[in-house]
């Protein structure tokens, strides 16, 4: 049994969300899986496995930033999870992003420590194509526009450059979080498959900070979540 998820192997599905919030991955297993079962409480970090259409599928909670991340990650493989897809918020980085706005990652740029710990020369965390195809098909069949391209994993939330957005925008770079570069690093490493949905919940550039109200936050989770589920369940 790991030492921060407290479950056997077999207790946790190959296919696995993993939202930040452990509020989240409650409200995730209660509202979209059937016959959820708690797995894991351990330090508030709640983890559930239910099915989604009558394929097996669990949500687990992975804290903010790449170092919690990280050890979760690692646990979920000794637990036997093959397919780990990140549902998380970010920041917009490009002018014509809207508040809700779904993001499908392709690649993320380790400006965080944890992933470049663990591969210490050039190296471009990229999600698992399977799941970038997936997600962008189911998107296509659920009606729901997305956009695909690099987003860039930082450490700080409350960052004192504030004009690294910029640069990042001015690059092609779409937004900004703190998991998905160990995420996908781990992903290469451990032979899994990883990838990334996000949810534009601030806008951070061009001089102006816009956060999601609390109502829109849910729609989008929701929306979010329902791409996530059929994303995963799909890809094996």
């Amino acid at each position: 049994m790991p030492i921060h998820v407290r479950a056997e192997p077999g207790e946790y599905a190959e296919a696995c969300l993993l939202p930040g919030d452990p509020l989240r991955a409650r409200y995730i297993a209660e509202t979209y899986l059937d016959n959820p079962v708690q797995r894991n409480e351990e330090r508030g970090m709640f983890g559930y496995t239910g099915e989604f259409e009558g394929r097996p599928v669990s949500v687990q909670s992975t804290g903010m930033g790449c170092p919690s991340a990280a050890i979760v990650i690692e646990e979920l493989v000794q637990l036997g999870v093959k397919r780990l897809l990140r549902v998380g918020t970010c920041g917009g980085l490009q002018p014509d992003m809207k508040l809700g706005d779904l993001v499908v990652a392709i690649s993320a740029i380790p400006a965080d420590s944890t992933a470049v710990h663990l591969v210490d020369e050039p190296h471009v965390p990229t999600a698992d194509w399977e799941l970038v195809h997936s997600a962008v098909h189911s998107a296509k069949e659920l009606g729901k526009p997305v956009r695909v391209g690099p987003i860039v994993s930082s450490d700080l939330f409350y960052n004192p450059d504030g004009g690294q957005y910029q640069r990042w925008s001015d690059r092609g770079v779409l937004a900004v979080e703190m998991e998905a570069a160990v995420l996908f690093t781990l992903g290469a490493l451990r032979k899994v498959k990883a990838g990334c949905l996000l949810t534009v919940s601030d806008v951070v550039i061009e001089g102006e900070f816009v956060r999601i109200s609390d109502d829109e936050m849910r729609n989008a989770v929701d929306q979010m979540t329902q791409l996530a589920l059929r994303t995963v369940t799909a890809s094996h």
